[in-house]
């Protein structure tokens, strides 16, 4: 069960040294970014592109959705279809449970971290191994990832290593990224060669061609969805293109983006199951087609999940994934959340971002991410209306000069008492994880009051002592 999110921030809120660590990483991702990019002679003309076929496609979603069917039953894919999370869940426990199927490698998913998908199965019996070298971490220490791209980049080699020799035997002290890699290697590859079936994620999807493509760095996801008989692909709606000649465009952002790369190492296009196999696609809404009817909001399906906008973010470099308590943190998670989940945790998340733009700045297909937060906050069932509130409250002491120096006089004297935490403190919450700047002292209209009259008295001074000259 996930905590309370005031409560996550708390846990999840890393120590200076993790704080540094953090920083660092996501800041290297970003330099990547910067880098690669920089050497993109036609990058605007690229991204406005690839932002107007993800506009286009999302303009007639449906249409391209039902071609996507048609083309990939055509190939021998069998495609089904689910509204929710708990549907999807269903779907993929009858299809292995049919199967007999014990044993699972799945490859890096985001949708099905989105479902829940993991702790149904392993309810249910069934063995799920992520064999993505971060999802693989992060499942062995029992957390969830904390970024899209680079699931435990908030954990160090030191912690790493620490784990692997508790879970899967590595030499005890052993921090070295080579060594942790190859030992992780071995022990996935025994999996891989076990698993009765495979489940992966999807980057997009071709309706031209009923075609998948997968993106990956380690080929994991290649063999999950060759070693076994069984590929189950779990896709959300949102990740069509139309043709298959708008791919290039999307793969040239995409590892830019995120890691700095040309190209991923492993671009695999699929079109339907592996001779003696069976292809299973299973389309997700979970949310979409109400965020697509939303004209505020509805950009956010672009997304292309680079995880640019978390490097960036000044928050999410302080805080880490965890404490959105998101399964997509960072600003493109925020935005996604009150769509997806109805809660009111979920409203809360647009608020945790300072609205200074650089995510909608290095977003690479054109997505107005902080144009969307603030949307998002206007309707917020409690934040939207204290906003306004509080504006209002502020604009009618602002034009009163009375009443503004009645209530600056009463925070300065209430000042000592608000910067401490104490038993009945209405700042308690707020001071828990700031502080205060010093007392301010007297106001600016006292300080000029007594320059001025110091002044005068400088000149009355000046000039009695020129005329006795």
């Amino acid at each position: 069960m996930s905590l309370p999110l005031d409560r996550a921030a708390r846990v999840a809120l890393p120590t200076t040294e993790s704080v540094q660590h953090h920083e660092t990483a996501v800041a290297d991702l970003r330099r990547r970014r910067d880098d690669a990019l920089a050497r993109v002679p036609d990058l605007q003309a690229l991204r406005e592109h690839a932002a107007a076929i993800k506009g286009h496609t999302l303009g007639d979603l449906g249409t391209y959705l039902e071609r996507f069917e048609e083309q990939a039953r055509a190939a021998g894919a069998v495609v089904h279809w689910a509204d929710d999370a708990p549907a999807h869940n269903r779907i993929v426990h009858d299809l292995l449970a049919e199967r007999g199927v014990h044993r699972v490698a799945k490859s890096k998913s985001m949708l099905t971290e989105e479902c829940g998908l993991n702790p149904y199965l392993e309810a249910r019996g069934i063995e799920v191994v992520d064999t993505d070298l971060g999802e693989r971490i992060v499942q062995l220490e029992g957390e969830a990832p904390s970024h899209i791209v680079i699931p435990a980049i908030h954990r160090r080699r030191q912690e790493i290593g620490a784990l692997f020799h508790r879970t899967v035997g590595s030499p005890e002290g052993e921090h070295d990224p080579v060594v942790l890699t190859e030992i992780a290697r071995q022990d996935l590859r025994r999996r891989f060669l076990s698993a009765e079936a495979g489940i992966t994620g999807v980057n997009f999807a071709i309706a031209e061609t009923g075609s998948l493509v997968v993106c990956t760095n380690e080929g994991n996801a290649d063999l999950g969805m060759h070693l076994p008989s069984i590929h189950i692909a779990c896709m959300g709606i949102e990740k069509l293109l139309p043709r298959l000649e708008d791919l290039p465009a999307f793969l040239r952002l995409l590892a830019r983006s995120a890691t700095g790369q040309a190209i991923t190492a492993y671009t695999t296009v699929v079109t339907g199951p592996r001779p003696g196999g069976e292809l299973h696609i299973v389309l997700v809404d979970n949310g979409r087609s109400r965020l697509l009817a939303d004209p505020e909001q509805r950009g956010a399906l672009a997304c292309i999940r680079c995880g640019a906008c978390l490097n960036t973010c000044p928050v999410y470099r302080r805080t880490g994934g965890h404490a959105y308590n998101q399964t997509v943190p960072g600003p493109i998670g925020a935005v996604l959340a009150p769509a997806f989940r109805s809660d009111r945790e979920a409203s809360t998340l647009p608020f945790a971002s300072t609205l200074c733009g650089s995510c909608s700045a290095v977003c690479p297909v054109g997505i107005d991410l902080h144009g969307q937060l603030l949307a998002w906050r206007a309707r917020a069932p409690f934040g939207g209306g204290r906003i306004r509130w509080v504006a209002r409250l502020g604009a009618e002491v602002l034009a009163r000069p009375r009443l503004y120096r009645l209530v600056g006089g009463l925070a300065r004297l209430a000042w000592p008492l608000l910067s401490r935490r104490w038993p009945g403190n209405p700042a308690n919450a707020w001071l828990e994880g700031r502080e205060l700047p010093p007392h301010p002292g007297a106001s600016f209209r006292s300080r000029f009051r007594l320059w001025s009259q110091g002044s005068r008295s400088r000149e009355g001074s000046r000039s009695r002592g020129g005329s006795g000259e």
